[in-house]
């Protein structure tokens, strides 16, 4: 049984409810029990329950056993046993409290990440539909007053004063003012 695929299969399904903070710890060296440690957090009981689930299919489609869960009526701190890994998924606040990673983090292990990032695949055009060209349209032209429009004309006319139909710009006499006597 290969260790690295078991660890990665666990990841992966914790990665795939959106597990938070996730932890692989090696713990040869300190129980003959299993190999590796993995702790993630889910922020509600039914996100812990998801994540167990979600860890039990990903292990079993990768072709290796679950030996047995545990805690997941209350769903505060559930634990999947898949052999040589087992597996603590934990509410924030209960992982703050035990913090395994105190007892388990001797040796940490760094997951590799695919070099080549996933990218989005572009629809080729298809050959029934030939793609039309674009046809330049013409900015609008600009609205122009009423009144502006008509001194416009009268100035284009030849012997045609500017004041046909604008109104003219006499200023008008300010209004007295009246004061109030008691």
């Amino acid at each position: 049984m290969d260790i690295r695929k078991l660890q990665r299969a666990i990841v992966d399904g914790l990665e795939d409810v959106k597990g938070q903070n996730i932890a692989v710890f090696n713990t040869e060296h300190l129980s003959p029990l299993f190999e590796r440690v993995i702790i993630a957090s889910g922020t509600s009981n039914r996100q812990t329950k998801a994540l167990a689930s979600s860890v039990r299919d990903a292990v079993k489609h990768k072709g290796f056993g679950v030996m047995r869960t545990e805690g997941e009526d209350n769903g505060e701190w559930i634990i999947v046993d898949c052999g040589a890994a087992v597996v603590h998924v934990m509410q924030p606040a209960i992982r703050d409290y035990y913090h395994l990673e105190e007892i388990w983090g001797d040796k940490p292990v760094k997951m590799k990440i695919d070099a080549k990032p996933v990218k989005l695949v572009k629809a080729a055009p298809t050959k029934a539909a030939p793609a039309k060209k674009a046809v330049a349209k013409k900015a609008p032209a600009k609205k122009v007053p009423a009144k502006k429009a008509v001194a416009k004309k009268a100035a284009a006319r030849p012997g045609v004063t500017r004041t046909v139909g604008v109104k003219s710009a006499a200023k008008k006499a300010p209004a007295k003012k009246t004061t109030r006597r008691a």
